[in-house]
C-alpha cells in the first residue's frame, strides 16, 4: 500500500452561504491523501498501473469549478466520491481550506476533511 499526496491545490470558487461569497469568490486550498496499491507500477516503473497524479488534479480543479456549492463539505464529498472510483484507490482523504470565511474574528482559515474508502 502506497499514500500519494497532492497537497495545497489553489483554485478560486464561488463556494459559500454568505451573498459576496457568491457575487465575488475567493481562493480556496485543497490537499488530498490518497491510498492505494501501486504495487505493479512500482515493479514495473509504469505510469499505467498507478493512480496518475495529474489526472487526479484535473478531476478536482473539474468538480471544484463547474459547480458553486453552498458548503465546502458539499464539494469535499464529491471530489472524495469522484477519486475513490479511479482504478487502485483504496480510500480518499480531501481537506479543503477557506482562509477567507466570513467570520467576524481572527484565524488563519476553516477547513473540512472528509474521509472515504472502499471495503476492497
Amino acid at each position: 500500500m502506497a499514500i500519494i499526496r497532492v497537497n495545497n491545490i489553489k483554485l478560486y470558487g464561488k463556494h459559500g452561504w454568505a451573498p459576496e461569497e457568491k457575487l465575488l469568490g475567493q481562493k480556496f486550498e485543497i490537499d488530498v491523501e490518497i491510498t492505494a496499491d501501486i504495487t505493479d507500477a512500482i515493479q514495473n516503473d509504469d505510469l499505467e498501473k498507478t493512480v496518475d497524479y495529474s489526472l487526479v488534479y484535473s478531476n478536482i480543479k473539474e468538480i471544484f469549478t463547474e459547480k458553486n456549492y453552498h458548503l465546502i463539505e458539499a464539494v469535499g464529498d464529491t471530489i472524495a466520491n469522484n477519486i475513490l472510483e479511479m482504478d487502485r484507490v483504496n480510500s480518499v482523504t480531501v481537506r479543503i481550506r477557506k482562509p477567507h470565511a466570513p467570520i467576524d474574528g481572527v484565524f488563519d482559515n476553516v477547513e473540512v476533511e472528509i474521509t472515504r474508502s472502499n471495503n476492497k
